[in-house]
């Protein structure tokens, strides 16, 4: 039975998480497959700290390194920050690896640069988990894209946002009080700018557009408000009138084929698509020539759900080499 080398590019949660499960689904993996994946190498920034019991001779902190262990096919990039991921993964396509990645703040940017990258190498790229965490709008789309247009695009994308918003409704809490207790039960970092602000839905609303319509709107001209701006009056106001306020990153292509697009708090009522939506869910909805309108919704962040759409794409690259579909 053939061999696949994959190399696991920084070991936080998400990364951690693909270590986990490709190991704990390593025997269905290769019943399915037909191969065995070995993770070969662990690409951390301080190799002297284990952080999962027997991976410490996995680890190292060069990509050189990484990119000269012989037979190495797969790069899955679980990094935060645009660099060094984005230069990682060019000298991984370069090096005739597939590469999976979750970094939604690289992708939006460099995305298309790198799938093209990918296809003059022959090689696949991966991105389901940069958008919306398990919840499979990438795959999803790229089906409903073979014979339908969509036209429009709207989201609720950050699932910290919508957890504060939500209890904010439910729970009559302060916008400080409900962010508090995101940041204690994990849903929000110590810095919560990017969820709040709108800039983390924001990215992943640009990965969207590029696939929906092949580009994006000049970034400049993308009016983006975040939530920290919402009093609990005004949440308790709207919930009388029976709507709910959501934050919305949503995108449109025109009659003219302009794409336009804005991320920022909407009131919905109860004939909206992302009115159910709550606590830390996302949710994604298409409107499509064909199907209509057309709702995905599920966790949007977190080790598991991340980690699992990563090891799908993986699961999916290896069969598309093969000439057949997998599902896990």
């Amino acid at each position: 039975m053939a061999t696949i080398k994959a190399a696991i590019l920084g070991f936080g949660t998400v990364g951690q998480g693909i270590y986990h499960i490709l190991n704990e689904k390593r025997e269905e993996l290769k019943n399915k497959l037909g191969i065995e994946l070995e993770v070969a190498k662990i690409l951390v920034t301080d190799a002297s700290r284990e952080r999962v019991p027997g991976t410490a001779h996995l680890m190292t902190t060069s990509m050189d390194e990484v990119l000269a262990e012989p037979g190495m096919q797969v790069v899955f990039e679980a990094i935060v920050n645009e660099e060094p991921a984005f230069t990682y993964l060019k000298r991984a396509v370069e090096h005739k690896c597939h590469v999976i990645t979750a970094n939604k703040v690289m992708f939006a940017k460099r995305g298309i640069e790198l799938q093209d990258l990918a296809k003059a190498n022959g090689v696949f790229v991966g991105f389901e988990a940069t958008t919306a965490g398990g919840v499979p709008v990438i795959k999803t789309m790229k089906n409903i894209l073979l014979v339908n247009d969509v036209s429009r695009i709207q989201g609720v994308l950050n699932g910290t946002s919508n957890y504060i918003l939500t209890k904010m409704r439910s729970q009559g809490w302060s916008f400080e009080t409900a962010l508090k207790e995101a940041q204690n039960l994990g849903y929000a970092e110590a810095d919560p700018y990017n969820d709040i602000s709108g800039q983390d839905a924001f990215k992943k609303l640009m990965i969207l557009s590029a696939l929906a319509f092949g580009e994006q709107p000049d970034w400049a001209d993308v009016e983006v408000v975040g939530i920290d701006s919402i009093s609990a009056e005004e949440v308790k106001e709207a919930c009388e009138k029976g709507l709910r306020y959501r934050h919305v990153a949503e995108v449109e292509k025109l009659a003219d084929g302009k794409v336009v697009a804005k991320v920022g708090p909407q009131l919905v009522d109860k004939e909206h698509p992302l009115y159910p939506v709550d606590d830390v869910n996302n949710a994604v909805a298409l409107d499509t020539n064909y199907i209509g309108t057309l709702t995905l919704v599920g966790p949007g962040a977190g080790m598991y759900p991340t980690a699992s759409v990563m090891v799908e794409d993986y699961a999916e690259i290896i069969g598309k080499r093969a000439g057949f579909v997998v599902t896990i």
